[in-house]
């Protein structure tokens, strides 16, 4: 393995007693480019060619007072997979948040389990007072990948190869763009929403295949609301207002105390791709909270929908945590918000919602063939996650048609990340292709890169790779044919 040291930066973390911050949390401050990645097992398909991307909640400073694993500095990882071979590189996401505070040495911006005037200027987004560390989603669209902030921010594009930095988009809106933007394969389409605490409160939006803002239109809520995710099909875009927001008196008052309210139920706004307010048909359905879709396709008169329901979007406090960390705990163990494999059923003509039950098990960060996205399609990967702890340590795969599935477990002391689809060179078959995940090893220290063959998933990694560190878990990633972001519908179009 051939390492060259980018970049270090000083940091000044003291993880203390802090449970994340600490084992498969730690963060890293160095970046490196490394180029012909030892395999330790197995060997890497000569059949895929593209990069594996993964965004990471990375802190760079102290929090001012207790760290939240959603205030970290995003830091880029990028696994490029071609002829046999592997290379990878990391990049710290160059916000303005992130060089403002390089520059002054520390912490400026209070966190989500901080009081918001604790922040010491003003911040971005739905919030209003965090930093936009861009650290949560990462998709690529016209030749660029675009990593964003949940609590939308200016969003910011990187070379999917050399992860080279140009910036935010110039279309961003004022209100910023959320995580879990959504691209269409098909039209290289790349769809959006945003939310803010002033009216509408919030908006929707489509950019080309050119990278031009072609349409942006307010979706209006009854007021504040938290959503995180959204889908999308041939004809439609989904977005959703749960029950799950701000509570509006606190609010008021300058405080962000979320609450659950089971009387209420879960809308849906089924909004035609380039339709404005006027045009949204809303779908109630039962109380919940989605924070992740997998897909969505239309049959017949009917919209599916297929997500991940939370059976308990506010539990109690997680007993047994260290004083201080109890509800942050509960809010990042999935076992106790009860999170499982869900459909909706939106018939456009009655407006009636039908739902049902996928899977019982407790499941969640779903990935399918981005090929299908939009469409019909018949096999999901979801993630599994340890009781207790915000980490993957295996993954289920369905066959939505049959309702078979197949699980993995990862070996003691590995843990995993969101492991996207990665089609192979010329597969016919929706499921013709691997998985693509980095593992945390405690037992080495380090990370590595493993591939699972989705037409063989019970026989586990048909390779395992060398990454010159251990990485901090992160969250959301995704999978780029080479051909398409180089050549293809997702390339940055030239002239």
């Amino acid at each position: 393995m051939s390492v060259k040291l980018v970049r270090r930066l000083d940091g000044s973390i003291d993880p203390g007693d802090h449970p994340y911050l600490q084992g498969p949390w730690a963060p890293l401050h160095e970046e490196v480019d490394a180029e012909e990645l030892p395999v330790i097992e197995g060997a890497v398909p000569r059949d895929i060619d593209g990069v594996y991307l993964r965004n990471t909640q990375n802190p760079l400073h102290q929090s001012l007072s207790r760290y939240h694993p959603f205030d970290g500095d995003g830091m880029l990882h990028m696994a490029l997979i071609r002829d046999g071979k592997v290379s990878y590189r990391n990049r710290f996401i160059d916000t303005a948040g992130l060089r403002a505070e390089m520059e002054a040495g520390g912490r400026l911006w209070a966190g989500l389990m901080e009081d918001p005037r604790l922040s010491k200027r003003p911040g971005w987004g739905a919030h209003g007072g965090l930093k936009d560390a861009s650290s949560t989603d990462v998709v690529v669209h016209a030749g660029q990948a675009l990593t964003t902030y949940f609590q939308c921010g200016e969003g910011y594009r990187l070379d999917p190869e050399t992860l080279d930095q140009s910036g935010p988009p110039d279309w961003s809106p004022e209100d910023g763009i959320s995580a879990h933007t959504k691209v269409d394969e098909h039209t290289g389409e790349l769809l959006f929403f945003n939310y803010s605490k002033k009216p509408p409160y919030m908006h929707y939006g489509v950019v080309d295949r050119y990278d031009r803002l072609v349409h942006y239109v307010p979706v209006p809520l009854p007021g504040p609301r938290l959503p995180h995710d959204m889908a999308f099909t041939e004809n439609y875009a989904i977005l959703n207002d749960f029950p799950l927001f701000w509570d509006p008196e606190t609010l008021a008052r300058g405080k962000h105390v979320v609450r659950f309210y089971p009387d209420m139920k879960s809308r849906f706004a089924v909004i035609p791709r380039r339709g404005g307010p006027e045009d949204i048909i809303w779908f109630e359905a039962a109380p919940t909270f989605v924070l992740h879709f997998l897909n969505a396709y239309e049959e017949g008169d009917e919209i599916v929908l297929d997500g991940y329901f939370q059976e308990d979007p506010m539990p109690t406090n997680y007993e047994g945590a260290k004083p201080g960390y109890e509800r942050m705990m509960s809010y990042l163990d999935q076992h106790k918000m009860g999170t499982k494999l869900h459909r909706w059923r939106f018939n456009l003509k009655t407006g009636e919602t039908r739902e049902e039950r996928l899977d019982d098990r407790i499941l969640e960060f779903g990935m399918i063939n981005q090929k299908y996205a939009g469409r019909p399609y018949r096999y999901a990967y979801s993630a599994v996650q340890v009781p207790g702890w915000f980490i993957f340590n295996g993954y289920v795969k369905h066959d939505l048609h049959t309702g078979e599935s197949w699980q993995i477990v990862l070996p003691e002391g590995q843990f995993a990340s969101e492991a996207p689809f990665a089609p192979r060179i010329g597969a016919t078959e929706e499921d013709d292709g691997y998985l693509a995940s980095f593992v945390i090893n405690e037992g080495t220290g380090k990370s590595e890169l493993i591939l699972i063959d989705c037409k063989r998933f019970e026989d586990g990694p048909v390779c395992r790779v060398q990454l010159p560190h251990q990485l901090a878990s992160g969250t959301h990633s995704c999978w780029a044919n080479g051909a398409d972001f180089r050549d293809g519908l997702l390339a940055r179009p030239r002239g």
